[in-house]
């Protein structure tokens, strides 16, 4: 089933743990949840703890369908483990693990939604207080239609502009004023004049308009609607507030708009509200009469108000999460293709490596090519940070390195790229480097900026390449790489790595170590690289023990062999 059914709109509302939330409509049926980013799952939940697909939503006739596909610690909906389960509007899925993501399903219908029912009660409520104030019902009946045309706007597919001002005329007319403002936070949380009408409909620039920054900021403060039927009644504040003066009002009306009602008990009358969205502001120069009917149509309307901004903020959000998924996933693409691909094994040489980043995208790098006839190089790089910034450095680091395959002595590539960094110390990165260069002879030169000692195995016995340290590049432009040389034996194994194979952490916080990757080598001697690459993945893995990722990962096994022995 590639829709959902056109009589209902079912959503995910997902929080995430630092409490924040997002929308994300049911539009594709199996939707996949889980780890894993696009291409894996409709809905990604960047967590370690969960597993790269841990749920899915099946849409039947009967309703909506969740099925564990096999999280690593179960799935809960209302905090009771299923294996599947049958969703009913406001089911809460969790993950079973504390501080993780938590997804409440909505399901609203299309003739009967949850935003209708509550106007019908709303309706029902101030039905009764029209039959006592008697006259006043006949207006208050053709008021609580406006409201009724302005609710219907939360399921239109109109702009949003055009959304808000409809919204706006409503206001205007259910108040009398002269015209209507719809205020919105700037990035400096200032308000700022989104939208402004008449009360003919007319729009106005929302430039030239100035309202009155007393009453929106005492709205603000309140958390409540500051409406003031006659300004000379009012508070010396609001009364002698300069625009009030200046343009001669008479009644104004400021509602905060937030991203959930307030609920103000006696206790706590200063209540979370969520996030400020704007405010709904109209004014007159006329005395206005506003009765309860108006107040409380007004209150609900300014809720509709609120929750059209908040969708708009949502999606707006979500269009921008994935654009910025979509560009990662660009970068990711990019990077793997700039990774040797399918690595060759060379006359005198044997060699496998595997790089997998901690994100989307990495700040390891790794590559293996032939400097002439008689040498190969092979390299392996590690910038500090993880993510977009560190894998954008790797991609500069691999065009100055490849100045080593034209002929250029690695001494002095490795002087510019440390000169080239120091010069641009804006960007705040560093990076560790080791490369090797191996001819027939088993003659072998490496030069080191700072990155771990490869490990050496020769005849079963396991040591490290170089005990002295050196400094990463971009650090001091004066600093030298130390260089070395020796001879390497016919079945001698290199194995290079980032840190992010020793550093592994498992659950009790304690790291794998070079010692782990010692013993877990020190048998390997024997095996093809292929299968030796297997072996130090599944020890770091099972060493882990379902831990999360913290670090890029990359291991480079090289083995020099006669060439006559290929």
């Amino acid at each position: 089933m590639d829709g959902l059914s056109p009589q209902s709109e079912s959503v995910l509302e997902v929080i995430a743990p630092d409490q924040t939330r997002q929308r994300v409509p049911l539009t594709h049926s199996p939707f996949l949840i889980g780890r894993g980013g696009a291409g894996d799952n409709n809905l990604q939940l960047p967590d370690g703890r969960i597993s790269r697909r841990c749920a899915v939503i099946v849409t039947g006739e009967d309703g909506h369908r969740i099925e564990d596909c096999g999280n690593r610690y179960g799935l809960f909906v209302n905090g009771v483990k299923v294996e599947q389960k049958l969703l009913e509007h406001g089911d809460t899925i969790t993950f079973g693990i504390d501080g993780c993501y938590r997804i409440v399903f909505h399901r609203f219908s299309a003739s009967s939604g949850q935003d209708r029912e509550s106007v019908a009660d709303l309706l029902a409520h101030i039905g009764t207080i029209a039959d006592v104030v008697g006259s006043a019902s006949g207006s208050g009946l053709s008021r609580l239609n406006l409201l009724l045309q302005a609710t219907s706007l939360l399921h239109s597919q109109l702009p949003l502009d055009s959304v808000l001002s409809t919204m706006l005329d409503h206001a205007i007319a259910i108040t009398h004023a002269d015209r209507g403002l719809l205020l919105e936070p700037d990035a400096t949380g200032k308000m700022r004049v989104r939208l402004a009408q008449s009360s003919g409909g007319e729009s106005l620039p929302p430039e030239t308009l100035s309202p009155s920054h007393t009453a929106v900021n005492q709205a603000i403060s309140l958390k409540s609607g500051v409406i003031t039927e006659d300004l000379n009644l009012a508070s010396l504040d609001l009364k002698a507030a300069e625009s009030v003066v200046a343009q001669n009002l008479r009644a104004v009306v400021a509602i905060p708009l937030y991203a959930k009602p307030c609920f103000e008990s006696r206790q706590n009358r200063s209540s979370d509200c969520g996030e400020i969205l704007g405010v709904l502001y109209l004014d007159s120069r006329r005395i206005a009469a506003f009765s309860a009917i108006d107040r409380q149509i007004l209150d609900a309307l300014a809720v509709q108000a609120a929750s059209i901004l908040d969708n708009a903020r949502l999606v707006a959000r979500e269009r921008e999460r994935q654009r910025l998924e979509q560009e990662l996933t660009i970068a990711r693409e990019i990077q793997q293709a700039l990774l040797p691909q399918g690595l060759n094994d060379f006359p005198h040489l044997a060699v496998t490596g595997v790089h997998y980043p901690c994100h989307e995208v990495g700040g390891d790098y790794f590559d293996v090519f032939r400097v002439d006839e008689d040498r190969v190089a092979f390299l392996i790089a590690d910038v500090a940070g993880k993510g977009l910034g560190a894998a954008l450095l790797t991609t500069m680091l691999q065009g100055v390195l490849s100045g080593i395959s034209m002929g250029t002595e690695p001494e002095k590539v490795f002087q510019h790229l440390n000169r080239l960094l120091c010069r641009h110390r804006e960007i705040e990165r560093h990076a560790t480097l080791f490369v090797g260069l191996l001819d027939h002879d088993g003659a072998f030169e490496y030069i080191n900026a700072g990155h771990p000692s490869p490990l050496l195995m020769r005849r079963g016995q396991v040591t490290e390449l170089y005990a002295e340290g050196s400094l990463p590049v971009g650090l001091l432009p004066q600093a030298e790489c130390a260089a070395g040389r020796m001879q390497l034996e016919p079945e001698d194994t290199l194995v290079l790595f980032s840190d992010g194979i020793t550093e592994a952490q498992n659950p009790d916080r304690k790291l794998f170590e070079v010692d782990g990757l010692r013993e877990t080598i020190a048998g390997c001697h024997a095996m093809p690289l292929d299968e030796m690459q297997r072996v130090v993945l599944q020890a770091v893995r099972q060493f882990m023990r379902g831990s999360s990722q913290s670090d890029d990962m990359t291991l480079l096994l090289v083995r020099y062999r006669t060439p006559h022995s290929h």
